[in-house]
């Protein structure tokens, strides 16, 4: 059963009737909602400690005070009766002053830099107290507080007391909720490096990239905010731009709105990591069919190929499954179809993708990189889709994604996020296998796992990558995902794929077509290390010398 964010994970209580209510929240709680507990905040005038905080997704922040045992008010004050004998303690003043402790702190940290208010609310709870219908304090309406009798309902209580104040705020985004999550863990904290082995460095620092990565992508996914009401889409970006996070985002929203969705590419491995990344998610949010183009027809009977026979999979293969399609039951159609790297797409594709959908202004969500199209074949989006541009790039670091922004064909924003030089070993394109591998003894001596390198061709295939496509090419995409092995493959079967270092042997020979594309997907796959390796010439042939000279800027 999907769970909020919890901070803590695992709370420890100071008394049993807030575990009670935390324990409530967590299991009536949406996946999207974050869940705080015993925060403890301090000043120049004293500890404060709030009890139960909710930030609801689309909605904003409600803070508790739980009260346990007999709590009743006397005289306008409020009293608890405790083991040490009877407290005025008013549960009020404690909520109100916990809330403006956590907004304060929030608002203040780096996080929120830039954001407009969200709406906050507080309440307070006594789970062992029943209150009359007509409660009502000057202070505390009856709204505000949630009893006994409502413990069963304690989530529309709790967004009661934020829809009830009547006051004008924005709702609280996905991001909001990231933000107050990432303000809660502190600030400027002091970082591990004088007493770590280096393979701990090295480690922390790709554990860092990725949390950055994952919150940047958090923050582009409104774009798929703004497209809620648009159908046809085409969303056009660079290497690095999160298109290929977005393209499962819109699946996974779409799927969890009840729709029959298709989410294709035309790469095996790409398709394979999708798959993958959909299988952590809830049931109601897996699309009907994540693959290729290809492997639809095959769920529809269509004939097997050769991989060598490209007429087939090009022109007698599209032409079966458009009469394929033409067969299926209304309810086997998709409402919405998204395609991931779509400039791959040949013209003879487009006509099965269109009759797929049950209507002519079905959903169809297209991702695409013309500096990527790296395949003989030629084919446009249909026509009439919307054109979205993305112009930042998430995933590189500043050093790589210098090096291969001269050749974007949408120019981005670089990086802003800071790692190690890209390095350049100078040699001769049928010496850079040789080279490659070297610098995975390297890599690996300075602390890199094998999991985290991939070694890329431009040309012929590593000998490595021959041996296990031998075992079938479900065994060979299998074994990127083994902690154990560097990863071999070509930069034609790695489009929207990454790795934390990537070795690139640019072994080719000169005159090749298409290696300009190569060049640029191959640079562009490394997050945080890439190492190039390389006849200088050749590279500035095909990149230009700004490519070059970026490359030789940053050699060791």
């Amino acid at each position: 059963m999907p769970t909020p964010m919890l901070w803590p994970e695992e709370p420890k209580f100071a008394s049993g009737a807030e575990q009670r209510v935390w324990t409530a929240l967590r299991d009536q709680l949406g996946e999207d909602d974050l869940l705080i507990a015993n925060q403890r905040f301090t000043d120049h005038e004293r500890d404060y400690e709030l009890d139960i905080a909710v930030v609801f997704h689309g909605l904003g922040v409600v803070v508790l005070e739980v009260k346990g045992g007999r709590v009743w008010v006397e005289n306008g004050s409020w009293y608890q009766e405790l083991p040490d004998g009877v407290k005025r303690r008013d549960p009020v003043e404690q909520a109100m002053t916990a809330k403006h402790i956590l907004k304060k702190w929030v608002e203040d940290s780096m996080a929120w830099a830039g954001k407009r208010p969200i709406l906050w609310a507080h309440g307070i709870v006594l789970p062992n107290v029943r209150l009359e219908p007509q409660f009502d304090m000057p202070d505390c309406h009856r709204w505000m507080v949630v009893d006994r009798d409502d413990m069963s309902d304690l989530v529309s209580r709790m967004r009661n007391m934020l829809v009830l104040q009547e006051r004008e705020a924005r709702p609280c985004e996905a991001m909001d909720i990231v933000a107050i999550h990432e303000a809660l863990q502190g600030r400027f904290l002091p970082q591990r490096i004088s007493a770590i082995l280096p393979s701990d460095e090295v480690a922390d620092r790709v554990a860092d990239h990725d949390d950055v990565i994952e919150r940047l992508s958090l923050e582009q996914s409104r774009i798929l905010d703004f497209i809620a009401h648009v159908d046809q889409v085409e969303i056009r970006g660079g290497a690095g731009s999160g298109k290929t996070w977005l393209a499962v985002e819109q699946a996974r929203r779409l799927a969890k709105q009840g729709q029959r969705v298709a989410l294709m590419s035309y790469s095996r491995g790409l398709s394979v990591w999708m798959k993958r990344r959909l299988s952590t998610f809830s049931h109601k949010e897996q699309p009907a069919y994540v693959g290729t183009f290809h492997g639809l027809g095959a769920e529809w009977g269509a004939t097997e190929g050769d991989d060598n026979d490209s007429d087939f999979w090009e022109t007698r293969l599209p032409l079966e499954m458009l009469d394929l399609v033409r067969q299926r039951e209304w309810g086997e159609l998709f409402d919405a179809i998204v395609i991931d790297e779509a400039q791959d797409f040949a013209d003879s594709w487009w006509p099965v993708v269109l009759e797929a959908l049950k209507y002519e202004d079905s959903g169809l969500y297209v991702f695409t990189d013309e500096g990527q199209r790296i395949f003989q074949r030629f084919g446009d989006s249909p026509a009439g889709l919307v054109p979205l541009i993305l112009d930042r790039n998430l995933r590189n670091t500043k050093q790589i994604s210098k090096a291969f922004s001269p050749m974007a064909p949408n120019r981005l924003r670089v990086s802003e996020h800071d790692g190690e030089e890209v390095r350049f070993i100078e040699c001769t394109y049928d010496d850079a296998l040789d080279r490659a591998d070297d610098m995975v003894d390297q890599l690996i001596d300075e602390g890199w796992q094998p999991s985290d390198i991939a070694v890329l061709t431009t040309g012929p295939r590593h000998p490595e990558q021959k041996a296990r496509q031998e075992e079938g090419w479900e065994t060979y995409w299998d074994s990127f995902w083994d902690k154990d092995q560097v990863f071999y493959g070509h930069v034609s079967g790695f489009k929207g794929l990454e790795r934390p270092a990537v070795i690139l042997a640019v072994n080719e020979a000169p005159d090749r077509d298409r290696a300009k594309e190569r060049l640029y997907v191959g640079l562009s796959r490394a997050r945080d290390l890439l190492v190039v390796c390389g006849d200088p010439t050749h590279i500035e042939h095909v990149g230009g010398p700004a490519v070059l000279k970026r490359l030789r800027g940053s050699s060791l």
